[in-house]
């Protein structure tokens, strides 16, 4: 898996983290998060983590890091912030936390093999990714940036990758 180098990539070229759910707009999410770390203990999948030294200011503040463990929605973290940083979210569907693209290179189905793996993983089915006419995946607007795609695409190093919203 391809997880740390590209976060590392990602931190490199000055992209935000991925956050949870509900998260505020970055610097006024970094301003009020107190670090406590509860909604990473509320987690069932483990998906977040604190950001690290590098992140500067916003070091102890919760992200995701798709490849290695993706935000499957569960909304439980949202509620259990004590500052706002995180807003509730009603819905699954109603989350924001960034946009997948495909890296056509690196895609199996734009390669002319059958796979649609991303698809699969998608849970909002039929509504975030779709394939075009060829079979090959197609974000759509609905995509609310959980990751699962990026961490079940089967093409070394992903094949789909995730950018935080405000993210390049």
């Amino acid at each position: 898996m391809d997880g740390p180098a590209a976060w590392l990539r990602s931190l490199l070229r000055g992209e935000p983290p991925l956050r949870p759910p509900g998260a505020l707009e970055e610097r006024a999410f970094v301003a009020r998060c107190i670090r406590c770390d509860r909604c990473a203990e509320v987690c069932p999948y483990h998906a977040l983590r604190p950001a690290g030294a590098r992140r500067g200011l916003a070091a102890g503040t919760p992200e995701v890091v798709a490849r290695d463990a993706p935000c499957w929605l569960c909304l439980r973290c949202p509620p259990t912030c004590p500052t706002g940083a995180l807003a509730p979210v009603a819905a699954a569907r109603d989350v924001r936390m960034g946009r997948a693209s495909v890296i056509r290179e690196r895609c199996y189905a734009h390669q002319g093999i059958v796979c649609r793996t991303c698809l699969d993983a998608c849970p909002l089915q039929g509504e975030a990714i779709l394939q075009d006419e060829e079979l090959r995946p197609v974000v759509t607007e609905r995509c609310v940036g959980c990751g699962l795609c990026e961490h079940r695409c089967p093409a070394e190093g992903s094949a789909i990758r995730v950018v935080a919203r405000g993210g390049a």
